[in-house]
């Protein structure tokens, strides 16, 4: 099964009756581990017009953001969709919560290849790229972990990513809030951020 049906599989599950259930147990490839307090939300990419993208352009707006690749064939796809969940369950204070998705694949996550993947969700999600070593960085700010693994078969540019999964939650000053683990439920962070947003 290439990667392309088990993200179309990842996405039915979510959507169909009871999916919600089964998408919550983390995939082997997830690496476990919650973030530990000393989180720096720094971070220097690139959006999908190429343009450079850091966290101080959200002052003022909550952030939800998470680590993946385009490539990932079931933890990326649900955390999407759980995110767009999110979006649509704060209703008219969606426009209060920029949605992040920081790829951990730049050779293939290019500008356009994020815009594409991230619209499919929702057109309200921003995918942010960069070259490797700004990643790095990204990933050592916010305690992230990702290792590529090779192909069986040889291919070069059929390699999949181990990658930490969970949903940070920063503030409107880009603080650090909380880390929401894989599968924890939309009601449940839409009514976090309501919370603090005082209503």
């Amino acid at each position: 099964m290439t990667c392309g049906m088990l993200r179309t599989t990842a996405l039915l599950l979510c959507l169909l009756p009871g999916g919600a259930a089964l998408a919550q147990t983390a995939p082997a490839h997830a690496l476990a581990g919650e973030a530990p307090a000393e989180i720096r939300t720094r971070y220097l990419l690139v959006g999908p017009d190429g343009g450079a993208v850091s966290d101080e352009d959200f002052r003022g707006r909550f952030q939800l953001l998470t680590f993946g690749y385009t490539f990932c064939p079931d933890i990326c796809p649900t955390t999407l969709v759980e995110m767009a969940e999110v979006l649509r369950l704060l209703e008219d204070r969606a426009d209060s919560v920029q949605v992040l998705f920081i790829s951990v694949d730049p050779e293939r996550d290019t500008p356009q290849a994020l815009a594409a993947y991230t619209r499919f969700f929702d057109k309200r999600i921003l995918g942010l790229t960069g070259s490797a070593d700004l990643i790095q960085r990204v990933a050592k700010n916010f305690r992230i972990r990702y290792a590529k693994v090779p192909d069986r078969g040889g291919a070069a540019n059929l390699y999949s990513v181990d990658h930490s999964s969970g949903i940070y939650l920063l503030g409107r000053s880009g603080e650090f809030i909380k880390k929401f683990g894989y599968g924890a439920p939309p009601s449940q962070i839409a009514a976090e951020i309501r919370a603090l947003a005082g209503d």
